[in-house]
């Protein structure tokens, strides 16, 4: 690979982020993994018996740049790896100027499954990167463990947070509380403030980075503090590894706070540590940080393509004194989507990339534990739109058996790229000689895309068709049709039932949709199809965008 300006050619990580994503994708199992003392138990990566090939493109003091990432992809390449996991990207750009876009698809040209993440510019929308429809674009869920940091008010109230700080025979003291609004708890926000010995109250943010405040507040004498999530923030609460007693609470909560301290003359706080604890609810959800589609560039695709565990999640972290760490954001959902890629390759070793990716959006979970649809911390727990969550959150066991996939074949995204571009611009991306008056032109809608997403005008009547083809991988099976039409639009298939007999056996089916007086005034709708076996469900989420 390439290296510049001088930089240490070491494989060693500089910065702890290619450890831990790459303990979670193919980690060996490890006993009694833990930080600080809590999430303790048996960690081990999605599929710990592959063999890992890492790539160093990111450098400490340089950062990274998108020819050292092409150079990483185009030597993994040629080692002849399976499945490529990356955990970073660049500002969106038109896919000819993007060097991922341009080495993914080359991966995919040579088998490759190209997982990389969607990014943390969440709850904003079309924030979106890593956007190619060849990409399997991964955001980040919520799991059901939370390390319990609970704020007991002066006045009684008990308001559960989280922190990875917990000291054992911590007796809890009742402490003065000290606040000033949207204060950011730098030192330099700090300095006039009288915060010796007493609890601070500090806003959350910048993301995933609230550890330095309690060191600032720790430097000014401070003896614990609470960390408020803003409005967009919502509910998502972070483990993190404090210097002093913390607690993390969600917006509704801190709300709460402000509440209390606004009524109450001397308002005073303890923090009570209770340890890791299962079963929170609801989960999984959408945390606030993962990025948003619809994608700027993308051509009408429905991302991301999936969801996947990326909120306060233990792994290897060789950069600290402790041997793991707890982090949360999409780099940490990818390697979790890139080892089940990695079994799933194994037990299906003739699946393409696109049917790799079929396989688990089509089974994906879209109901949460307590079988409610997803909800999304940024957005009052409403129900998760498909920009925010894909397909759902991925169920492993449920891709290893799909039943039916929509593949797609190389050629077909370069006549999605031909609809965009002119043939010297899809010659850049997919680095070949082609001609596009060879391969003709389809529209984002026409792709076999495990999911569907169509522009429609507001006008009563308007129609449009699009083609989908699924083929078997499973048991001779009768699959029957199941429509949910997004509000705005009817939807009729040309069959309802389809019977397969034979491994590899491939059937089309066409959608027409039409819009109805419904549509006026809508921005958006969505809806999904199934086609069901009774043992196997193939869903595919439906997005629908009024212009």
């Amino acid at each position: 690979m390439a290296f510049r300006n001088g930089q240490n050619p070491s494989p060693e990580d500089d910065q702890g982020h290619g450890t831990f994503c790459a303990s979670i994708a193919a980690g060996s199992p490890v006993y009694d993994a833990n930080t600080l003392g809590q999430a303790r138990g048996k960690a081990q990566g999605l599929a710990p018996r592959a063999h890992l090939a890492a790539y160093k493109a990111i450098y400490a003091s340089g950062g990274s740049s998108e020819h050292d990432v092409l150079a990483a992809v185009d030597r993994a390449i040629g080692d002849g790896v399976d499945v490529l996991s990356i955990s970073l990207g660049f500002k969106p750009s038109e896919f000819y100027k993007n060097s991922i876009s341009i080495c993914t698809f080359s991966a995919m040209m040579n088998g490759i499954i190209p997982c990389l993440a969607a990014a943390n510019g969440g709850p904003k929308p079309s924030s979106i990167d890593n956007d190619a429809p060849w990409i399997l674009t991964v955001g980040a869920s919520t799991m059901d463990r939370r390390i319990k940091a609970t704020v007991k008010l002066g006045n009684g109230m008990e308001l559960d947070g989280e922190s990875c700080y917990q000291l054992e025979n911590y007796d809890s003291p009742e402490l003065d509380i000290v606040y000033a609004k949207d204060m950011d708890c730098a030192n330099k926000s700090l300095g006039n403030l009288d915060v010796k010995g007493k609890m601070v109250v500090c806003m959350g943010g910048p993301q995933m980075g609230d550890a330095h405040k309690g060191l600032a507040v720790k430097t000014n004498g401070g003896a614990a503090m609470i960390v408020l999530n803003p409005q967009e923030h919502g509910y998502t609460t972070f483990s993190d590894s404090h210097v002093i007693p913390a607690s993390h609470l969600s917006h509704v909560d801190g709300l709460k706070v402000v509440s209390y301290l606004k009524t109450t003359k001397n308002p005073k706080a303890s923090i009570v540590f209770k340890g890791t604890q299962f079963g929170a609810s609801p989960s999984p959800s959408i945390p606030w940080f993962t990025s948003r589609g619809p994608s700027m560039y993308n051509g009408g695709i429905i991302k991301p393509d999936i969801v996947a565990p990326g909120t306060n999640i233990l792994g290897a972290f060789p950069v600290t004194d402790n041997e793991f760490l707890i982090a949360s954001g999409t780099s940490m959902a990818t390697p979790h989507i890139a080892g089940i890629s990695a079994d799933l390759k194994k037990n299906h070793l003739d699946w393409s990339p696109a049917a790799i990716k079929s396989a688990m959006m089509t089974t994906a979970d879209v109901e949460d534990l307590d079988g409610n649809p997803i909800a999304d911390d940024a957005f009052d727990h409403q129900p998760a739109s498909y920009f925010a969550m894909g397909a759902g959150n991925v169920n492993p066991e449920k891709a290893n058996d799909p039943g039916l996939v929509y593949d797609i074949q190389p050629d077909e995204y370069i006549s999605y790229l031909c609809n965009m571009y002119s043939t010297y611009h899809v010659r850049l991306i997919v680095r070949q000689k082609v001609d596009c008056l060879d391969y003709g032109k389809i529209s984002a809608a026409e792709l076999n895309y495990p999911s569907i997403a169509v522009t429609m005008t507001k006008s009563s009547g308007a129609t449009m068709n699009i083609t989908r083809t699924l083929t078997n991988v499973g048991p001779a099976e009768i699959y029957n049709l199941q429509i949910k039409a997004p509000e705005g639009v009817d939807i009729i298939a040309n069959t309802t039932s389809f019977a397969f007999s034979s491994l590899n056996e491939k059937k089309s089916f066409q959608l027409q949709f039409t819009t109805t007086a419904a549509a006026s005034g809508k921005q958006l709708s969505e809806g999904y199809l199934i086609w069901s076996s009774g043992k196997h469900v193939v869903r595919s989420p439906i997005s629908v965008t009024y212009s």
